[in-house]
């Protein structure tokens, strides 16, 4: 079709229709133009067809093709080149025109694209287009060699390099067999990062030992008193001080308001949710205790299993608080709601995912995909600047304080 035919043809067709016949024109010249690169490259190799070299190299006569246009592939006609070998044989030239123009780059960065933005693989082809490579299959296969790399990216960074401060622990469930325990590390400026996972039947102390053994081995350390914020698992809290004895560990006040309120009838919610409120607000250690015992007092005649449920926590409810830091750090460091958040985003990428299968990594995969694409929306924790008080309170005894403003900076 010539340029005269093609603006005749978009004056007959509607709007919708005149950008697929404009892009069909295009990829029309494209195909044109890609043969007669091949044709090209053919005469450098064996000289035209009416003068030819005499060389080793030599026509072969033509077979079918495709290229990739747009992420799509289109069907030519490719000319063919041999090469003779000393036995009298001959070898197939792999043309590199040709496979520059078939390289399937393209379209895979457009299914890779359509995964990441939720589409299933069934659904690729729709987005994609219907055409070869974007059969489930072949979508599930590219996925897998993907998702190796995913894994790979994320527990291949180094993290001796930065001055950690804090982390958090957390559990994922995926299904009924498998659970995530997850880690993020915050450092003395106050930015978060994903640092591993592991995959256990639960959030069992042998997971977790593992999980932090390979953070440990990338090269996480704290110069100071590692400060921990823990859901009230037992498992994770004893895995933590095998690796840091030291660590200052702060329950997650809405993991233990969650858990009580389980255990509470609903009348007495409301007046729940105002201590604790208090709690999380007050500053200071005799403040934090002064609230401690009013929960007590409120819970003690209201159900014995709740008021054991508070107790259970012990000084770890307060941790934070009994280091006199700052009430600007609360809203971070007082809860896993760093890493809750994260996993709400997690649980958004994986939800198209219907069935884990724990004989296979998949789910080591999908975690990774979705821990490293929250980890890019990530932001420094709300009081940030304060933390340089937090610093010095975690220093041991006989190190010397540090200076507060160095963490605000950058």
């Amino acid at each position: 079709m010539s340029e005269c035919n093609l603006f005749g043809m978009l004056g007959q067709v509607s709007g919708s229709e005149a950008g697929e016949v404009f892009r069909g024109f295009v990829r029309g010249h494209v195909r044109e133009l890609v043969c007669r690169v091949l044709a090209e490259e053919v005469n450098q190799l064996c000289g035209p067809k009416h003068q030819p070299t005499g060389g080793d190299d030599f026509r072969s006569g033509n077979s079918p093709g495709r290229i990739q246009i747009e992420g799509k592939r289109e069907e030519i006609i490719r000319p063919r080149v041999r090469r003779r070998r000393s036995d009298g044989g001959s070898d197939e030239v792999l043309l590199r025109s040709y496979q520059s123009a078939s390289d399937p780059g393209e379209l895979e960065a457009s299914i890779l694209a359509a995964l990441k933005a939720g589409v299933s693989t069934r659904e690729v082809a729709g987005v994609a287009g219907e055409t070869h490579g974007t059969s489930r299959s072949n979508v599930s296969r590219l996925w897998q060699n993907v998702g190796h790399q995913f894994v790979d990216e994320l527990r291949g960074r180094e993290l001796s390099q930065t001055d950690w401060l804090v982390l958090m622990l957390d559990g994922l469930v995926l299904s009924k067999d498998q659970t995530a325990v997850v880690a993020i590390g915050i450092d003395s400026a106050g930015h978060k990062q994903v640092l591993d996972f592991e995959l256990g039947s639960s959030e069992n102390k042998e997971v977790c030992q593992d999980l932090l053994r390979r953070v440990t081995a990338r090269g996480f350390v704290c110069k100071r008193r590692l400060f921990a914020v823990l859901d009230g698992s037992d498992a994770l809290k004893n895995a933590l001080l095998e690796f840091f004895p030291e660590a200052v560990i702060q329950r997650c006040l809405v993991h233990k308001e969650r858990n009580i309120k389980a255990k509470l009838s609903k009348r007495h919610w409301g007046e729940l949710a105002r201590l604790f409120k208090r709690l999380r607000e007050v500053q200071g250690a005799g403040a934090a205790v002064e609230v401690v015992q009013e929960l007590e007092r409120f819970l003690k005649d209201k159900s014995a299993t709740a008021y054991n449920s508070l107790l259970e926590a012990g000084s770890d409810l307060t941790a934070l608080h009994q280091l006199n830091v700052p009430s600007t750090l609360h809203r971070s460091l007082l809860s896993t709601n760093a890493i809750e958040s994260s996993f709400r985003n997690t649980r958004r990428k994986l939800g198209r995912v219907t069935r884990f299968r724990p004989e296979t990594d998949q789910a080591s995969r999908w975690m990774a995909f979705s821990l490293l694409e929250v980890g890019k929306g990530f932001r420094r924790i709300a009081g940030h600047n304060d933390l340089g008080t937090l610093m010095n309170a975690l220093q041991r005894p006989s190190e010397p304080t540090e200076v507060p403003s160095a963490t605000k900076t950058g």
